[in-house]
């Protein structure tokens, strides 16, 4: 094991990719690469979110290509909706980045949110660790794009950038979905199309009224033809700057550590076991289901 986590530190990329995947699965070893982690290291972390068809994926394909060609360590984790059948995620946004699986300074890995909420995988912490740890630059979280419950992106993400469309974001919609609460960075992709400049607008109109030390800017971008990739990547190179520390990436561990608590105090329960008494017990009249998870505090 020493000699895989000099392997995962120094950044081979077959032992990181080997190192996610022990961890996702939760399979031996997994706790031992967890422990030998540096949670403290300030590696920018860059959060995609915003609703499907926004052309994240191109963006994010144009913005790590940027990034490489300075010869920036890029990790790119791409959150996947899980199939309702096996969990696995279905990869059809991954097309889009073909053409940065082999470059030497890009390790993309496609993770299923696996029934997790918020749009995020239930290791995306672990697993952002492990890239601190292994020697990149910057790390780049794309997430499903699930609109109001995807706010924890913005407790995991240094710089949280939301990704709008003209004919998708209409002004009650975007006052709905809460984004103004997660938002550092606006982009209005597409933006040759009718309407970009008047909803760009209205997004400066919005933001402007925010209080704080950091006002959040609108870059308008049109992925397809790698228009205003650049801006956006000296936006959030202004934002790191900032040294601003969201207060929700806090109150985030904290659940992961009550959940990771949880976890291994399941490990003294079989819970096939569990549920074949419960399938004795449930239709019982009278079962009450948080009376009897008592027996497990």
């Amino acid at each position: 094991m020493k000699e895989f986590l000099n392997l995962l530190h120094a950044g081979d990329p077959k032992t990181i990719a080997r190192a996610i995947s022990l961890v996702e699965n939760h399979s031996k070893g997994y706790q031992e690469i967890l422990e030998s982690l540096d949670s403290s290291r300030r590696i920018p972390v860059v959060g995609f979110t915003g609703p499907p068809g926004a052309g994240k994926s191109s963006l994010v394909n144009n913005l790590v290509t940027l990034w490489a060609s300075t010869g920036r360590k890029v990790a790119v984790i791409a959150v996947d909706p899980a199939s309702p059948f096996n969990f696995g995620s279905l990869l059809g946004d991954r097309l889009r980045m073909a053409g940065l699986f082999t470059h030497p300074n890009v390790f993309i890995r496609s993770l299923s949110t696996r029934g997790s909420l918020g749009g995020l995988s239930a290791s995306i912490i672990e697993i952002t660790d492990i890239f601190k740890n292994s020697g990149f630059d910057n790390i780049v979280i794309e997430t499903v794009g699930v609109g109001q419950s995807e706010v924890e992106i913005a407790g995991i993400a240094d710089t949280t950038v939301v990704v709008t469309v003209p004919e998708g974001g209409d002004e009650v919609q975007v006052l709905k979905s809460g984004v103004m609460e997660i938002a550092d960075i606006f982009v209005v992709n597409k933006s040759d199309r009718d309407g970009a400049e008047k909803f760009a607008q209205f997004l400066r109109d919005m933001v402007h009224s925010k209080s704080g030390h950091w006002k959040i800017p609108v870059i308008s971008t049109v992925a397809t033809e790698n228009t205003g990739i650049e801006l956006l990547s000296l936006a959030i190179a202004e934002h790191a700057a900032s040294m601003h520390t969201d207060e929700r990436k806090y109150l985030l561990l904290a659940e992961k550590i009550e959940m990771l608590v949880a976890r291994h105090k399941m490990k003294e329960f079989d819970l096939h076991k569990i549920a074949l008494d419960l399938k004795d017990k449930m239709n019982k009249p009278g079962f009450n289901l948080y009376l009897y998870s008592k027996q497990f505090y």
